[in-house]
C-alpha cells in the first residue's frame, strides 16, 4: 500500500512512515525560507520579548533597550558559534581542506555547543562593555533558550534529519513504539523520533523549569543560579536524547560507546553545577538590589548597573 491508505496502515500496525514535509517554509518567487531559518528567527524574536520582560523585573540588571542592542549580538553569536563548532568539533579535515565550505550555513552544519560558547562570548563582552552584571544579565537570556532549541528540533524533524536509533524489536509491518518513525531513506527500520525526543527534553520540558524558576525573585536574585539550571539541565537532557539519536555518519560511536553529542555535554554538566554552587555560595545581596535598580532606571543621568 501507498500513499495516504498506506501511511494510515502503518500507523494502526504501530508504524508511521516519515511524511516527507518540504523543507522549504516559504515561497517569495526567487527567495526560498527554509523552516530551520524560520526557527532561528523566531527563535531569537521570542526569546528577545521574553528577556525584554526579565531584564526589567527585580532585581533589575538592564534596560529593555539594551537587551535590543544585544540581540545583534545573540544573532552573531549564535551563527558564527554555531558553524564554527560543527566545522571544528564535527567535520574538521573536511573544512579546514577546503575552506570556502565553511560559510556555507545554508548546506547546514551548525552545533548547539559552539552557539551556546559564542553567547557566552557575545554575553561577557557586551555586559563588560555596558557596565552590566555578566551573570545576572546571562540569567534572564538564559531561560528563553530553550524556545530555540525546541523549534530547532522540530525543524529537524520536518527536514527529515538526525533519525533516531532502530527499535529494537520493531519491523517494518509491526512495532511495540507508538511512536516509531521509518525513514524512507535510511531504511525500512522502525526509528526512534529523535528529534521530537529532543525538542520534548531540551525544549518544552527545560523552558517550563526555566519559566518556573524565573517566576521567583529568591532564584533571580542569585546570578548565575538561572545560568547554571539551563546549563546543568541541558547536558542531562542532551547526554539522555543522545541514547535515541543516531550518531553522525561520518562520525559513529567515540570513546566508550559515546556519541559527539555526549561527550561534548559532559563539561557542560561540571560548567552548570560550578554556576549553580557559585550562585548558592554568594547570593545577590540584598543591600545592592535597590542600588542596582536605581542605576538602571536612571539611564539619563548616565548611571549604570555595576560590573561583576
Amino acid at each position: 500500500m501507498t500513499g495516504v491508505a498506506g501511511i494510515a496502515a502503518r500507523m494502526l500496525a504501530g508504524v508511521m512512515v516519515y511524511p516527507g514535509f518540504d523543507p522549504v517554509a516559504i515561497h517569495l518567487g526567487p527567495i526560498n525560507i527554509r523552516w530551520y531559518a524560520l526557527a532561528y528567527i523566531t527563535a531569537l524574536l521570542l526569546g528577545w520579548r521574553l528577556a525584554r520582560h526579565l531584564v526589567r523585573r527585580t532585581p533589575v540588571v538592564a534596560t529593555a533597550e539594551q537587551v535590543d542592542d544585544f540581540l545583534t549580538w545573540a544573532t552573531l553569536g549564535v551563527v558564527l558559534g554555531g558553524r564554527l563548532g560543527y566545522v571544528l568539533f564535527y567535520q574538521p579535515v573536511l573544512y579546514f581542506n577546503h575552506p570556502a565550505l565553511i560559510p556555507a550555513v545554508w548546506d547546514g552544519g551548525m552545533s548547539f555547543h559552539g552557539g551556546a560558547i559564542g553567547v557566552g562570548i557575545a554575553i561577557w563582552w557586551f555586559c563588560r562593555k555596558n557596565g552590566i552584571r555578566v551573570l545576572a544579565f546571562a540569567d534572564r537570556i538564559a531561560v528563553p533558550v530553550p524556545i530555540g532549541l525546541g523549534l530547532g528540533r522540530v525543524a529537524n524533524f520536518i527536514n527529515g534529519e538526525l533519525w533516531g536509533r532502530p527499535v529494537p524489536g520493531c519491523t517494518d509491518a509491526h512495532c511495540w513504539l507508538p511512536v516509531a518513525i521509518i525513514y524512507p531513506e535510511a531504511g525500512a527500520v522502525p526509528r526512534y523520533p529523535s528529534e521530537l525526543i529532543e525538542a520534548s527534553l531540551e525544549g518544552i520540558i527545560l523552558l517550563a523549569v526555566m519559566l518556573l524558576l524565573a517566576r521567583r525573585d529568591y532564584w533571580r536574585s542569585r546570578p548565575g543560579w538561572l545560568t547554571g539550571v539551563f546549563v546543568f539541565g541541558y547536558g542531562v537532557c542532551r547526554i539522555i536524547s543522545e541514547c535515541f539519536r543516531q550518531p553522525d555518519p561520518f562520525l559513529g560511536y567515540l570513546a566508550g560507546g559515546l556519541t559527539m553529542g555526549q561527550i561534548l555535554s559532559i563539561p557542560m554538566l561540571v560548567i552548570g553545577a560550578g554556576l549553580i554552587w557559585y550562585a548558592l555560595r554568594h547570593p545577590w545581596l540584598a543591600a545592592a538590589a535597590p542600588a542596582e535598580r536605581v542605576g538602571v532606571a536612571a539611564d539619563a543621568s548616565g548611571v549604570r548597573p555595576g560590573a561583576p
